[in-house]
C-alpha cells in the first residue's frame, strides 16, 4: 500500500503541474467514468434489484450482493433507484429499452403503492410486500415527498410520460396544501397520515424520520427540495412552481448557507439558525444544486448564485479535504480542521461532481478544481471501490481502508449519488472535450 500511494502522489502532483487539460484529457477521463458507471453501479444494481413479487426494488444488500431477509421499502431508496433508471434510458440510448422498463416499474410502485390513498402524499415506508407497518407506522417526511417528486418529475422528463407528470403536479399540490409555510417561507417536515404537521415532541418521539427535532426545519430537507423543484420546473413550469423555486433558492442560498462557506444544518421554524456541525458532503452537493436551480430559472449566470456555489466548494477544500490521500472528510466546522475523518460514499461522488463543475466554471483562472478533480477520481477508484464484488464501499478510513462485512445496499444506500455524478461528469467531460476543439 505504501508503495502505490507513493507511486499515485507522484502521478497526482505530476498531472498538477502539467499544462491545463485538452480534448485528449477530457474523453479519456470520460471514457473510464462511463466504463466506471456501467461495470461497477449499473450491472451490480439492474436487474437484481428489482422486485418482481411485490413492486418496486429491493434494498438490502451484503457485501457480496447476497440479499438479506428485511427488504422494506421507503419512499427515499425507491424514488432514488427509480430517478436513476430513467436518467440512464434518456441519456444513454444503448441501455434505454431496458432502463425505461426498470423506471415505468419503479413508477408503478411509487404512484400505486407508496403513495396513501387515503390521505395522499407518499408514506415514509412500508413493509417488504407494500404493507403499512409498525416498524414505519404512517409517518410522512417532507424529505420523502420531496424524492417522491424528484423522481416523478424525471421520469416526466427522461420518458415523456403522462402518468409520471401527473405523479409529480398531485405531489406538489398536496406539498401545497399541507407544508408549505406560507408565513415564514420554505416547508414543514413531518406529518401525520392526514397530512398535519407534527410541531412538537410528543412524548418519547422528538425526532422527525430524517433526525431534525420535530418542529424545526432542516438543511437536508430543503436542499433536496431544492433539487426536486428544479426538476418539477423542467417538467412543468407552471407560475406557481417557478414562485415555489426562487423561494427555495433564496433560502437555501441566503439563510442556510453562510460564510466562509458552511450550512447550517437545523432551523427554527422562523428560519434562525441551530448550531451544529458543517457537513462537507452536503456542502459540496448544494454548490451543485444551486447552479442547477439558477440554470432552470433561466439565470446560469447568476453572480450571487455562483459566488455562494463557489465559496461552499472552496471551504470544503480548505478544511474538509484530504490533501495527501485525496477524498473528502465526512464533517467539521466553520473555522476548525475536519474531525470526522471517514470517508462516506456520497460525499465522494458529490465532490467529483462539485469539482469538475467548478473547473467548468474557473478553470480558465485556477488549475485547483482540476487537480482536486483527478485525485478524487484516483481516490474513489483505488480505494472507495470493492474491486471483489463491485459498487463502492459505504465508508473507508481517512487513508482508504474498508472494515468487512458493510452493505451494498440499504434503505439509505442506492445507485443515485455515485450513478447521478458518473452520469453528469462523463457529460460535462464529453461538453469540455467538444468545447476545447
Amino acid at each position: 500500500m505504501k508503495c502505490y500511494l507513493t507511486g499515485l502522489m507522484a502521478a497526482l502532483l505530476g498531472a498538477s503541474a502539467q499544462a491545463a487539460p485538452g480534448v485528449a484529457d477530457y474523453e479519456r477521463l470520460a471514457g473510464e467514468l462511463e466504463q466506471h458507471l456501467r461495470e461497477q453501479v449499473l450491472q451490480r444494481w439492474f436487474p437484481r434489484c428489482v422486485d418482481r413479487e411485490h413492486g418496486g426494488f429491493y434494498a438490502g444488500f451484503r457485501e457480496d450482493w447476497t440479499r438479506v431477509a428485511e427488504n422494506p421499502k421507503t419512499i427515499v431508496y425507491q424514488a432514488r433507484q427509480t430517478w436513476v433508471c430513467a436518467q440512464v434510458a434518456q441519456r444513454q440510448p444503448e441501455r434505454a429499452e431496458a432502463f425505461r422498463g426498470y423506471a415505468q416499474h419503479g413508477l408503478t410502485f411509487l404512484d400505486e403503492t407508496l403513495w396513501d390513498k387515503e390521505g395522499g402524499g407518499f408514506f415514509w415506508g412500508l413493509d417488504a410486500c407494500g404493507k403499512v407497518s409498525p416498524g414505519f407506522g404512517t409517518e410522512k417526511h417532507i424529505y420523502g415527498i420531496s424524492f417522491g417528486l424528484y423522481a416523478a418529475a424525471g421520469c416526466a422528463v427522461a420518458l415523456r410520460d403522462a402518468r409520471a407528470l401527473d405523479l409529480a403536479q398531485r405531489t406538489f399540490r398536496w406539498m401545497e396544501r399541507h407544508a408549505h409555510d406560507a408565513k415564514n417561507g420554505g416547508y414543514f417536515e413531518s406529518f401525520d397520515r392526514a397530512g398535519r404537521p407534527l410541531l412538537a415532541p410528543d412524548g418519547a418521539r422528538k425526532t422527525g424520520a430524517v433526525g431534525a427535532r420535530l418542529g424545526y426545519k432542516s438543511m437536508n430537507s430543503h436542499i433536496h427540495l431544492l433539487e426536486s423543484v428544479t426538476a418539477l420546473q423542467q417538467a412543468w413550469p407552471d407560475p406557481l412552481v417557478r414562485e415555489r423555486l426562487e423561494e427555495l433558492l433564496g433560502l437555501v442560498r441566503d439563510r442556510i448557507a453562510v460564510e466562509p462557506g458552511c450550512l447550517n444544518l437545523f432551523f427554527t421554524p422562523d428560519w434562525r439558525a441551530v448550531p451544529d456541525h458543517d457537513s462537507f458532503g452536503h456542502d459540496v452537493e448544494t454548490a451543485f444544486l444551486l447552479i442547477e436551480a439558477a440554470e432552470a430559472l433561466g439565470r446560469p449566470r447568476d453572480e450571487k448564485t455562483l459566488r455562494v456555489a463557489r465559496s461552499l466548494v472552496d471551504h470544503a477544500l480548505e478544511l474538509g479535504w484530504d490533501r495527501k490521500h485525496g477524498g473528502f472528510y465526512d464533517k467539521g466546522a466553520a473555522f476548525a480542521p475536519a474531525h470526522g475523518l471517514e470517508k462516506i460514499w456520497w460525499t465522494q461522488a458529490e465532490g467529483l461532481n462539485a469539482l469538475l463543475l467548478m473547473h467548468e466554471l474557473y478553470g480558465r483562472e485556477t488549475e485547483r478544481y482540476w487537480g482536486a478533480f483527478l485525485q478524487q477520481w484516483a481516490f474513489i477508484q483505488k480505494f472507495q471501490t470493492d474491486h471483489v464484488h463491485g459498487e463502492w464501499f459505504n465508508t473507508v478510513s481517512e487513508d482508504g481502508r474498508a472494515k468487512p462485512g458493510q452493505h451494498k445496499g440499504s434503505v439509505w444506500k442506492a445507485a443515485y449519488h455515485n450513478g447521478r455524478a458518473l452520469l453528469l461528469t462523463a457529460e460535462r467531460l464529453r461538453r469540455l472535450a467538444r468545447e476545447a476543439r
